[in-house]
């Protein structure tokens, strides 16, 4: 299939560039000392990912010790209630752990063991990501620091009792905003002193090139399940797929199933308390081109140019900026960009809840909610929604300030 002027039956052999560039997205923008340290990870990564003996151990793994393949479920309550549109979700939440995030933090660790790291180092927003690399640093033997927000930290306590038990030193961000940009600042600082013996194991499709291409290779998985298991399941693709979108790992990696496809995609980013800055974090929306974190995409900028402060009741989403290859999608139009707001979520949590018996991560209920809006406007066919995570998580915090609804 060929959509401006991109072939997507070669895509994922052009896309990244060697520089790794998604158009004009992407890139290394880091220091000369960690151009080195990058080039180090790309090629011991492209070495590998074409070896028969990593491969072999990382589908063993897939299955074995995280429960993979993960199901679909039909919602078909939920679906009746809505009207004649069919819904289905992909059920990451049911992947070990929890989320979509093992897929590529047990990728990343078994890359760390083949270059000999002692170390992985990683930031988390809803404590998914840190969870999943303290459990593949257990399963592997490694050290492992996760960086989180204090605020964050407050929010997920689940999560950071999890990463304590799996044996991870959590550290405590206080700078700034204290959410997910600054533990990505910090993770960074504290890689850089000692990348030799460590590799920052990034949680999402962002950062330096080659991070964005790893991410999203590791995550295809769920795509190519999911597109396989629905053509089983209906003998049909599906007529959308929907995926929440912060940094963008699990929306990338159910997108990169379907890019080929006659599918229609759509990406939900947090719209939060609405679109003035400060109240939200969609930046494929509201952005416009800029560099952070050593890559460059879209972001949210403030009147210096600078990251611009960002909000959503997702603790995972909260970022000001999303992976280059979303932005490149975005720019060409392969997947349309919409968002919904933290309302619409919430009751997007509790639908699902009461009326299919699975408790979403918020994240995932913000791919719920705008589901929801798109089935009562489709009339009929279906759509696959990539349930990226569980909502234990997040439970305490829903009580505490939204109640029992």
């Amino acid at each position: 299939m060929i959509y401006n002027n991109v072939d997507f039956d070669t895509y994922f052999r052009n896309y990244p560039d060697t520089d790794g560039y998604f158009g004009k997205y992407g890139g290394q923008y880091v220091s000369d000392e960690l151009k080195a340290a990058m080039k180090e990870i790309d090629t011991a990564y492209n070495t590998i990912c074409k070896s028969s003996k990593f491969i072999s151990e990382l589908r063993r793994i897939r299955k074995e010790f995280q429960g993979r393949p993960t199901p679909i479920s039909h919602l078909e309550r939920l679906s009746n209630k809505l009207g004649n549109v069919q819904l289905y979700v992909k059920r990451e939440d049911l992947n070990h752990t929890g989320a979509h995030k093992l897929n590529h933090c047990m990728g990343e660790a078994l890359l760390a063991k083949y270059m000999g790291k002692k170390k992985v180092i990683a930031e988390t927003g809803a404590g998914q990501h840190g969870v999943a690399l303290a459990t593949a640093a257990a399963y592997f033997g490694l050290e492992c620091d996760i960086y989180m927000g204090s605020v964050d930290i407050k929010k997920q306590a689940p999560n950071v009792a999890r990463m304590k038990i799996l044996g991870a030193n959590v550290v405590e961000v206080t700078d700034g905003l204290a959410t997910l940009k600054e533990a990505v600042d910090a993770a960074f600082n504290a890689y850089a002193r000692d990348y030799k013996n460590c590799i920052y194991c990034i949680g999402s499709v962002v950062g330096p090139h080659p991070f964005p291409m790893m991410v999203r290779d590791f995550q295809s998985v769920v795509g190519i399940e999911a597109r396989e298991q629905f053509l089983e399941m209906t003998g049909l693709l599906p007529d959308a797929v929907v995926a929440c979108v912060g940094g963008g790992s699990n929306s990338m990696g159910m997108f990169a199933g379907f890019l080929n496809d006659p599918v229609d995609i759509y990406g939900v980013e947090p719209l939060g308390r609405g679109e003035k800055l400060g109240d939200h974090a969609a930046s494929l929306k509201y952005g416009e081109e800029g560099v952070m974190h050593g890559f460059n995409s879209l972001m949210l900028k403030d009147e210096n140019g600078d990251p611009a402060p960002v909000y959503s009741v997702a603790s995972g989403l909260d970022y000001p900026s999303s992976g280059p290859e979303h932005a490149f999608l975005h720019d060409i139009g392969r997947v349309k960009y919409d968002v919904v707001d933290d309302d619409e979520t919430i009751n997007a949590f509790f639908e699902l809840s009461r009326l299919e018996g699975i408790i979403p991560a918020i994240e995932s209920s913000h791919a719920v909610a705008y589901a929801m809006k798109l089935a009562k406007k489709m009339k009929r066919g279906s759509i696959l929604i990539n349930l990226s995570g569980r909502g234990d998580k997040d439970m305490d915090y829903i009580i505490e300030k939204y109640g029992i609804r």
